[in-house]
């Protein structure tokens, strides 16, 4: 089983409510050498740590009980060896050990070694419509696999998107998610986003004024599936 079936797998059976000990032992076991060798390039990492991201924080909620903000920040996940936090994952290695708390501005000077190894040559931003945090504003959990992983994160980015983007023609404003603000340096700030916002949408973004949503935390956990909402005008 390569390393990406095996986060499938864990994630398949969280959505199913089976057991998951067998394979969290089996990801606790993996010699590191392994991850280095077997996720080579950033589609092989991407695949693998989305998939483990989306399992252990519906295992470290549903099962655990652990509450914010330890589930974030809490080594808690254990892969070859070593523990990992969601943090971690998330910031570590999918968004290339950028500081969390700088709107994707700064890198972050104190990660750990073998996190700076283990993480993405180049940041994706479509990463974050595809993590999930068990909040009801958050993207739906989909399963990512090496060969097909640009082309499920571009479905999962339009799928958000549309779910998310409100056009107010009247006022001249587009509502868009919070994410956008939380990560402005990943999306390449109001400029990145407006070329999002056109390319992925079809948008003109022109003398229109962009609005961040508030996020809704309400709890919603097992949320599997893609988002069939379309952008809203109003």
């Amino acid at each position: 089983m390569t390393l990406s079936e095996l986060s499938e797998q864990l994630l398949l059976r969280v959505k199913m409510e089976q057991p998951t000990q067998a394979l969290r032992a089996l990801l606790q076991n993996i010699p590191m050498d392994r991850l280095y060798e077997e996720l080579t390039d950033d589609d092989q990492k991407k695949a693998f740590w989305i998939n483990l991201y989306n399992a252990f924080y519906q295992i470290l909620r549903k099962e655990e009980q652990v509450e914010k903000p330890a589930i974030y920040r809490n080594k808690l996940i254990p892969v070859a060896g070593k523990a990992y936090s969601l943090d971690d994952l998330e910031h570590g290695i999918l968004r290339r050990y950028r500081f969390k708390f700088s709107l994707g501005y700064l890198p972050n000077y104190f990660v750990a070694p073998h996190l700076k190894k283990l993480a993405v040559a180049t940041m994706d931003y479509r990463i974050h419509f595809a993590l999930n945090c068990g909040a009801r504003s958050c993207p739906p959990i989909a399963f990512y696999t090496p060969e097909k992983l640009n082309s499920q994160l571009e479905m999962a980015t339009l799928s958000f998107l549309e779910a998310e983007t409100e056009v107010f023609p009247d006022k001249k404003e587009i509502h868009v998610t919070r994410l956008f603000q939380w990560f402005a340096g990943d999306f390449g700030g109001r400029k990145g986003m407006r070329k999002i916002l056109q390319e992925k949408l079809q948008l003109k973004t022109d003398g229109m004024r962009l609005v961040f949503k508030e996020y809704d935390w309400e709890e919603s956990l097992g949320n599997f599936g893609p988002a069939t909402k379309k952008i809203r005008e109003r």
